[in-house]
């Protein structure tokens, strides 16, 4: 259950353009994103309490302001994997946009998150009649795409500490500069097991392997250097 919500309407706003012979209105996607209106609400959901579960009717799409929720599937023999974590930019429940009647997955904040719940009426409509919504939307889809993607290859083809290490990578947003860089999302190492597909100690072998290889610290959060990286390329 949310932990707070807050019902008060705000229209999008809109910003027009001057210069030609019309003035033509420019749709506000930042707006109908981040506010509450017609068919729009707000929520904000303390960690570990679910957005929308698995199975559940499909009839919103969710819009992430702040903080992090965690994608879940259970199979029919009971066994739950984590297929994905998602922040702030991210859309979730999209699939309600697809005809699915019931969501695919779960979803569960994993810190506190704010976010919008947008009907999926609400949402279909805005997309069709405002071009500027709809490249935001696409842009995201072919974004998570190209994730599930290589998710699943590196499932296929890497070895589970080059997994954990590709997913440290992904967590803390390393890039090329050599430095440490911060998970800003707490993630146990259960949950890490779930992605990457292996049991708790495992992980707890390579997070102490990492460790001592200077790879990783943890005091408190965890951080991750990105000379992590030669993990994943080396043969």
């Amino acid at each position: 259950m949310p932990a707070k919500q807050n019902r008060k309407a705000t229209a999008p706003k809109a910003r027009r353009r001057t210069g030609g012979k019309k003035a033509s209105a420019v749709f506000d996607t930042e707006g109908f994103l981040t506010t509450v209106g017609s068919g729009r609400s707000i929520a904000t959901y303390k960690a570990k309490s679910y957005v929308f579960r698995q199975g559940a009717e499909c009839d919103a799409v969710f819009y992430i302001l702040t903080g992090h929720v965690d994608l879940s599937v259970v199979s029919k023999q009971g066994k739950e994997r984590v297929v994905g974590q998602l922040g702030p930019r991210a859309f979730i429940g999209e699939s309600c946009l697809a005809g699915h009647r019931r969501y695919l997955a779960s979803a569960r904040a994993s810190t506190e998150a704010t976010v919008i719940r947008i009907e999926t009426t609400t949402l279909a409509t805005a997309l069709s009649e405002h071009p500027e919504l709809a490249q935001r939307f696409m842009a995201f889809l072919l974004l998570r795409n190209s994730q599930v993607e290589a998710d699943l290859i590196d499932q296929l083809f890497n070895s589970s500490e080059k997994r954990l290490a590709r997913l440290l990578i992904m967590l803390a947003q390393v890039g090329n500069q050599a430095e440490f860089r911060t998970v800003s999302a707490p993630i146990s190492q259960e949950i890490m097991a779930a992605r990457v597909g292996t049991t708790r100690s495992r992980i707890n072998y390579f997070m102490n392997k990492f460790r001592k290889l200077g790879l990783i610290e943890y005091n408190g959060e965890l951080k991750v250097h990105s000379s992590l990286l030669n993990v994943i390329i080396r043969e």
